[in-house]
C-alpha cells in the first residue's frame, strides 16, 4: 500500500475540524442511543429481572452497549459521510488533483472513523462508570475491545461503501445488517443460554459478538481461549475487507 503519513494525517485533520463544527448535531443519535438503552432496558426491566448470565442486567448490558457506542459512531461516518464526501461533494477527486493518492484517502477516512468510534466508546465507558455499573478494575480492560470494535466495522463499513452504487442501499446496511448484530450479539441476553448449539456456530459469524464478548469477559474477569480466538477474527477480517475496500476506492477514483 502506497500510504504518505503526512497526506493521511492531513485528511485526518480536515474531517476532524469539520466534526469540531458539527458535532453536538450529530453526536446526539449515534451517542444517545445506547445511552438510552442501558437507562430504559437495563435500569427499567432490570428491575424485575435478579441477574442475566450472573450479572446484576444492568451490569449485564453495560460492555455490549460499550462496543455499540463505538459501532455507532465509525458505522456513520464510513457509509453516508464517506459516501457523500466521494459522490457528492466529490471532495475525493479534488483531493487528486493534488499528490494524495487513493491509498491516502482511504487510510486517512479510515483512521478518522477509528479516532471517531473510540471517542464515542470511551465516552459510553465514563457513562457507565457515572451508573456504577462496572464491577471492578478489570472493567477498564473493556476499553480495548472498543479500537477493535471500531477497526472492524470501520472496515465493514467501508468495503460495503465503495461497492454499492447509489445511497439508498445503506438502508439495507442499518435496517437488515446491523439492526440484528444489535438484537441478535450477546448484547441483551446470553445466547449461549439460549440458542442451541448449530445456531451458536452461526452465531460465531457475527462480527459485533466478538468485541462484545470480549468487553464482557473484562467486566466479569474471566478470561479464556475464546478471547485469542475474537482477536483473530476480528483483525483477520478487518484485514480482509481492508483490502477489498482498497481495490474498490481505487476503481472507482482511478476510472
Amino acid at each position: 500500500m502506497s500510504v504518505s503519513l503526512p497526506h493521511v494525517l492531513s485528511i485526518w485533520r480536515r474531517n476532524a475540524t469539520m466534526y469540531g463544527r458539527t458535532w453536538k448535531f450529530t453526536i446526539l443519535p449515534n451517542f444517545f442511543e445506547p445511552v438510552f438503552y442501558l437507562t430504559s432496558i437495563g435500569i427499567g426491566v432490570g428491575s424485575y429481572l435478579q441477574t442475566m448470565g450472573g450479572l446484576p442486567y444492568a451490569e449485564f448490558l453495560a460492555p455490549g452497549l460499550i462496543c455499540v457506542a463505538a459501532m455507532n459512531g465509525v458505522s456513520y461516518e464510513v457509509t453516508y459521510n464517506v459516501f457523500v464526501r466521494m459522490n457528492y461533494e466529490k471532495a475525493y477527486d479534488a483531493m487528486l488533483t493534488t499528490p494524495l493518492l487513493p491509498d491516502d484517502i482511504l487510510v486517512g477516512e479510515f483512521l478518522w472513523a477509528l479516532t471517531r468510534s473510540t471517542l464515542y466508546g470511551t465516552v459510553f465507558f465514563l457513562v457507565v462508570l457515572l451508573f456504577e455499573l462496572a464491577p471492578g478494575p478489570w472493567a477498564l480492560g473493556a476499553l480495548l475491545a472498543v479500537p477493535l470494535c471500531g477497526l472492524l466495522f470501520g472496515a465493514l463499513g467501508l468495503a460495503y461503501t465503495m461497492t454499492i452504487p447509489g445511497i439508498e442501499l445503506f438502508s439495507f446496511y442499518f435496517t437488515l445488517f446491523l439492526t440484528p448484530l444489535f438484537l441478535f450479539s450477546d448484547v441483551f441476553f446470553p445466547i449461549d443460554e439460549r440458542l442451541s448449539s448449530g445456531w451458536l456456530v452461526v452465531a460465531e459469524a457475527l462480527p459485533l459478538l466478538h468485541p462484545v464478548r470480549l468487553a464482557r469477559s473484562f467486566f466479569r474477569a474471566e478470561f479464556g481461549w475464546w478471547m485469542v480466538w475474537d482477536v483473530a477474527y476480528i483483525l483477520g477480517l478487518s484485514t480482509t475487507l481492508l483490502a477489498l475496500a482498497r481495490r474498490a476506492i481505487r476503481r472507482r477514483l482511478t476510472t
